[in-house]
């Protein structure tokens, strides 16, 4: 569409200023003219303000003036129908929609701020998109923000670097920020920059060197990703433990048949009332058909495969897993 534009614009130009040189040399040429006369005359013609001639025009000069008038109706319509469409679509229906879109950003809360929309950020995103969690893009890519906002996603053009994005991404007010750039230096930026801004923030970046990981640790990330290096542990366990690795990456795939999922689940979603309970007072496998297979404490502090016995307290989670009919169960059972 831009190209469109951009060639309809130039030709439209070009068309405007041959007409308006011929109509220039012609009057200087035909009339003899000084060059002021014959831009004069130019200009009231091609205009057709309707301002009187400079003398008395001769046959031949009446027969230039009418040509010249005819061609410019055709050529300055033209042009000034381009220039138009050119203007509204790029200022005023570009800002109308990154008004729309911004409008929408101010009425989000706890919500995904997702900083590059690379190999890593796309694929955070769709996952997101995955789980209906509400998130917001910093590209700066213009192609890929226009073609993504089409489509009806949430996305702000510009360097994620720069903390007035975001701020406009609602920072303020996001649970989450992932920086998914490719340079270390940029997501240790952000980070040290969202840390500042919303300390209650988690944080996730991704980091391309080992050597980067404990700087944006400090810098206050609560989780730093290596990409590369669970590339290689990864293909190294389909080695060591196919079996297992396959089964393992099941347990993330959302659809039908024989797929496995996990999910979790907050304290407040399975004990509405407050009240603290066993895990076999819940009796989750006998409401949903989804076993727990982890719990963590308020403390942060995992138990894989907890006890019936175990009791369920505030501030805590339980992580359950099963086929997607019974995850359906449970997320319509408990509202998650």
């Amino acid at each position: 569409m831009r190209r469109l534009f951009g060639s309809k614009l130039a030709l439209a130009l070009i068309l405007l200023i041959t007409v308006f040189m011929i109509g220039v040399l012609g009057y200087k040429l035909i009339s003899d003219y000084t060059w002021v006369d014959a831009f004069y005359m130019t200009v009231i013609t091609i205009t057709t303000v309707g301002y009187g001639t400079i003398g008395q025009l001769s046959p031949g000069e009446k027969v230039f003036t009418s040509l010249l008038i005819l061609t410019s109706i055709f050529i300055v319509g033209y042009a000034i129908s381009v220039i138009t469409e050119y203007m509204l679509s790029k200022n005023n229906i570009g800002n109308l929609k990154k008004k729309k879109v911004q409008h929408k950003i101010n009425a989000l809360k706890d919500h995904v701020i997702v900083c590059g929309f690379g190999r890593n950020g796309k694929q955070a995103v769709h996952k997101l998109a995955a789980y209906n969690k509400d998130f917001v893009v910093i590209e700066m890519n213009e192609d890929i923000v226009s073609r993504q906002q089409e489509e009806g996603m949430l996305f702000i053009e510009g360097d994620a670097v720069e903390d007035d994005l975001l701020i406009q991404a609602g920072i303020e007010k996001a649970s989450t920020l992932i920086c998914a750039l490719p340079s270390d230096a940029d997501n240790l930026f952000i980070v040290l920059s969202a840390r500042q801004i919303n300390s209650n923030l988690k944080i996730i970046s991704r980091a391309t060197e080992d050597t980067s990981f404990q700087k944006l640790k400090l810098a206050g990330a609560d989780n730093v990703i290596l990409p590369d290096k669970i590339g290689g542990d990864h293909m190294a366990n389909l080695v060591v433990t196919p079996d297992l690795v396959e089964f393992l990456d099941n347990l993330a795939v959302s659809g039908s048949g024989d797929s496995i999922n996990v999910e979790q689940i907050p304290f407040e979603k399975v004990c509405p009332d407050g009240i603290e309970q066993a895990i076999q007072e819940l009796d989750i496998r006998r409401k949903t058909g989804c076993s727990v297979i982890g719990y963590k404490s308020p403390e942060g502090n995992y138990v894989v495969n907890p006890e019936p016995s175990l009791v369920v307290m505030k501030d805590s989670k339980l992580i359950l897993i099963g086929r997607p009919e019974q995850i359906e169960s449970l997320k319509s059972q408990y509202g998650v």
